[in-house]
C-alpha cells in the first residue's frame, strides 16, 4: 500500500513538472493572442480588483490577483478583466498582467486610510484604493473582486444587478470580497469626502466603510436575474451561492447551498491559511482546489528553479553527510578542558537543536505558492536531508530522530483520505492520530537523549583528538 502511494505521489509530482513546462512554452507562444481577445472587444461590463504594496506577503497576492483573473478566461466571461494597481506595484509585474493575462491595469494613486489607528494591520492599510472601482466610469457595471475568490462557474448575470450589490456572510454585515456597482464619478468623489470626515467605520477597513455607506442594503430585496437580460435598478441582496465561506465547507465536506447558484468561494479568515499558501492542503481541503485552478491556468514556472536547486541541495547534503561520517562524528566527541557537566549539556542542546532545526529550516526555504504536491514532498526530503547531518554527526539512531519525519508523512494521509462522511469525522481521526503517534514520539525523543548518554560516557575512551590512535583492539570501551 505505501509503496503504491509513494508511486502515486511521483506521478502527480512529475505531471506538475511537464504541465508548468507545458504552461510557460504555451504563454510565450501565445500571450499575444489574450491580449487582442481582451483589448479589442468593446465590453460595457469589466470584473476588476485591486492590487497596492507595503504587506509582508504583497507576491503571494501577485500570484493569486492572476491566477483569478485567469480563471475567469477558462469561464469564459464576457467583461473586460481590469486590476486597479497602485503606482508603486512593480513594473514588471504590470507588464506580466497586461501581455501574458491580457488584463487592463489602472494605475492610480493610494487613498490615505485615516482608519489605520482603529486597525494596524498593514494587510488592511491600503484597501480604500477599492474605492477607485466606483471611478471605472467606462463601464455600466463592475463586479469588484479580492484575490482570495475561487471562480466554480461563469457569474456574467450579476451584471444585470442594480447600482450596488453584496453578499452577507455574516447575517448583519455584507462581505466586500465581491460586490456589483454601477460606476458613478460623483459616488466616487462623495466617498472621499466621507472618508476624508472619517464617517463611521467598524473595522477601519473598506468593509466597514462600505456597510457604513450602504447601511440600509439589509433591508433591500434578494437579487434574481431577469430572464430577459435587463438591468435592474436600486440595491439588491446577492444569494449567498456568490460568496460561499470556505468554512461552510468544512463541516460537511461538500457544499449544499440552496440559495442562488454556487458560484464563487471566499477564503476569509487568517492571512496564513490562503489557498495559495502550499501547506493550506490537506490542512484545509479546498486549497488543492485553487492550486488546480492555478496548474490549468498560470503555472509554476516562477517557483520551479528554486525547487530544482533544493531538490539538489537536499540530495548532496544526503551524500556527504553519509561519506562523512566518521569525521562528523570525531568533531563531535571531542574532549574539551572544560567542565564535563557544562560539555554535556551543551553537546545534548546542540544534538537536539540541530533536530529541530531539521524540521523547520525546509518549511522556511520552500517558496510559498508551490504547489502542495511538490511542497509537501520537498519538505519532507529536506527534513531527512537535514536529519542525516544530526544522525551521522552524533551517531544517533535513523528511526528515532526520523519518527516526526514519519508521524507527518502519516498526518498528512489521514487529513487527505477523500473518504471522509463529514468534517467532524476527519477531524475526530486526526484528533485519534495524534493520540496514537504521542507515544511514539516520546520514545523517540527518549531514545535520542539515551544514545547521546551513552556516546558521551564512551567519549572518555574515544581519542580525544583527531591525530591520536586508537585504543588497541578488543579494549573494552564501556568498561
Amino acid at each position: 500500500m505505501w509503496r503504491r502511494t509513494a508511486e502515486i505521489v511521483v506521478v502527480m509530482i512529475i505531471s506538475i513538472l511537464l504541465r508548468a513546462s507545458a504552461a510557460t512554452e504555451g504563454r510565450r507562444n501565445n500571450k499575444g493572442d489574450g491580449e487582442d481577445k481582451s483589448n479589442n472587444n468593446k465590453n460595457k461590463n469589466a470584473y476588476a480588483t485591486m492590487m497596492y504594496m507595503g504587506t509582508p506577503r504583497d507576491y503571494e497576492f501577485y500570484v493569486a490577483t492572476r491566477v483569478m483573473m485567469r480563471s475567469l478566461l477558462q469561464h469564459q466571461v464576457q467583461a473586460d478583466r481590469v486590476v486597479i494597481a497602485s503606482v508603486d506595484v512593480p513594473l514588471r509585474w504590470v507588464r506580466a498582467m497586461e501581455v501574458e493575462d491580457g488584463l487592463k491595469v489602472v494605475r492610480v494613486e493610494n487613498i490615505y486610510n485615516p482608519y489605520r489607528a482603529d486597525n494596524p494591520n498593514d494587510r488592511f492599510k491600503l484597501t480604500m484604493n477599492k474605492l477607485y472601482a466606483w471611478n471605472l466610469v467606462n463601464y455600466e457595471r463592475v463586479i469588484m473582486l479580492d484575490a482570495d475568490n475561487l471562480f466554480l462557474q461563469n457569474t456574467d448575470e450579476l451584471f444585470q444587478c442594480g447600482q450596488f450589490c453584496a453578499v452577507f456572510i455574516n447575517p448583519c454585515i455584507f462581505h466586500t470580497g465581491l460586490f456589483v456597482l454601477q460606476p458613478s464619478a460623483e459616488i466616487f468623489k462623495d466617498m472621499l469626502h466621507e472618508v476624508e470626515i472619517r464617517r463611521p467605520n467598524s473595522d477601519g477597513a473598506d468593509q466597514g466603510f462600505l456597510g457604513s455607506y450602504f447601511s440600509n442594503l439589509l433591508d433591500m430585496p434578494m437579487f434574481h436575474p431577469p430572464p430577459n437580460g435587463t438591468k435592474l435598478q436600486g440595491q439588491y441582496r446577492l444569494p449567498l451561492g456568490y460568496q460561499m465561506d470556505a468554512s461552510y465547507y468544512y463541516l460537511k465536506l461538500r457544499w449544499n447551498v440552496p440559495c442562488g447558484p454556487n458560484s464563487v468561494i471566499t477564503f476569509p479568515g487568517a492571512v496564513w491559511m490562503k489557498p495559495w499558501y502550499w501547506w493550506s492542503w490537506p490542512v484545509l481541503p479546498l486549497g488543492f482546489s485553487w492550486h488546480e485552478q492555478r496548474r490549468n491556468s498560470l503555472g509554476y514556472g516562477a517557483e520551479m528553479p528554486m525547487v530544482i536547486l533544493e531538490v539538489i541541495l537536499y540530495l548532496g547534503i544526503i551524500a556527504l553527510t553519509r561519506l562523512a561520517r566518521p569525521n562528523f562524528s570525531k568533531l563531535c566527541y571531542r574532549r574539551f578542558d572544560k567542565s564535563v557537566t557544562v560539555y554535556h549539556a551543551s553537546l545534548k542542546f546542540l544534538a537536539l537543536a540541530s533536530i529541530l532545526a531539521a524540521y523547520i529550516v525546509p518549511f522556511l526555504l520552500i517558496p510559498y505558492t508551490i504547489h502542495p504536491m511538490v511542497g509537501w514532498s520537498l519538505y519532507l526530503l529536506g527534513s531527512f536531508s537535514l536529519c542525516s547531518i544530526a544522525i551521522n554527526a552524533f551517531l544517533l539512531p535513523t528511526l528515532a530522530v526520523l519518527t516526526p519525519c514519519i508521524g507527518i508523512f502519516g498526518v498528512l494521509l489521514v487529513m487527505a483520505c477523500p473518504w471522509y462522511k463529514d468534517g467532524v469525522v476527519r477531524a475526530l481521526s486526526v484528533f485519534a492520530y495524534a493520540f496514537c503517534a504521542s507515544p511514539l514520539l516520546w520514545v523517540s525523543f527518549t531514545r535520542v537523549l539515551a544514545t547521546l548518554q551513552v556516546s558521551l560516557e564512551r567519549e572518555a575512551f574515544l581519542p580525544s583528538r583527531l591525530n591520536e590512535s586508537p585504543p588497541p583492539p578488543g579494549f573494552n570501551k564501556l568498561y
